[in-house]
């Protein structure tokens, strides 16, 4: 039997992979500009804050709440959106090409951390979480690429050896939750409840309207197919 410690550490990494693999599927989709349609790039698009949508409503804010009084909650959650609309409006000044990496690193390593946290309280959430990590990171990963790649600042190869490095953090991140932050309930509510505000604005604030397409329904679609992988993956995982 695999010792808890490594599997969390290999589930982490895997979900953390998805990211660079996602960079790849875009380096893979410029050389071959042809093989995607403009609305299945969309779909991709609305498929990750489909994803990310789930994460919030079938594992980040029920953990969060349950340990946590309901103004506390609010007030961590609160924090979480204007956190990332202050990051946003930083970077946008700022005109930064690694905006995209740091948005990707707001969401994924909170969520690495309550991975750990999870499995530390012996909860039945931690599977479905890095699934759902791996299932966001991977269109986010693509997108993210793409518009760097566009923004020409960085050299590609840099770009994708940013990506990996990043993936590295998910085990740095979840081991984190295991060994400490699992111990800590209040702390580790306030961390999911915070991730979770912030969340939901990069959802509708960025990634929902790259994913809008005017006179087609793929992209609709795409954010329908996120959640419902998130939603199966809940109740089996339940």
């Amino acid at each position: 039997m695999v010792p808890e410690a490594l599997l969390i550490l290999l589930l982490a990494l895997g979900a953390g992979a998805a990211m660079p693999a996602g960079a790849v599927f875009a380096r893979f989709d410029e050389l071959h500009p042809d093989w995607l349609s403009t609305e299945w790039r969309h779909f991709i698009v609305a498929f990750g804050g489909g994803a990310l949508i789930s994460a919030i409503a079938l594992v980040l804010v029920p953990d969060g709440t349950a340990r946590l009084a309901p103004p506390a909650a609010a007030l961590s959650f609160a924090a979480g959106g204007v956190t990332f609309f202050a990051l946003d409006i930083w970077l946008n000044r700022m005109k930064s090409a690694a905006g995209q990496l740091v948005a990707m690193l707001s969401d994924f390593v909170p969520e690495a951390i309550a991975l750990g946290a999870a499995f530390a309280a012996g909860e039945s959430t931690g599977l479905l979480l890095a699934f759902l990590i791996a299932l966001q990171n991977l269109p986010e990963g693509f997108n993210a690429f793409e518009e760097l790649a566009h923004a020409g600042r960085l050299a590609q190869s840099t770009v994708l050896t940013a990506f990996c490095a990043m993936a590295l953090l998910g085990p740095a991140s979840a081991l984190a939750g295991y060994y400490w932050l699992g111990h800590y309930p209040q702390v580790m509510g306030v961390l999911l409840l915070f991730a979770s505000g912030g969340i939901l604005y990069l959802v509708f604030e960025d990634i929902a309207p790259q994913a809008r397409l005017e006179n087609a329904w793929m992209p609709a679609l795409g954010a329908v197919a996120g959640f419902l992988i998130g939603l199966v993956g809940s109740m089996l995982a339940g």
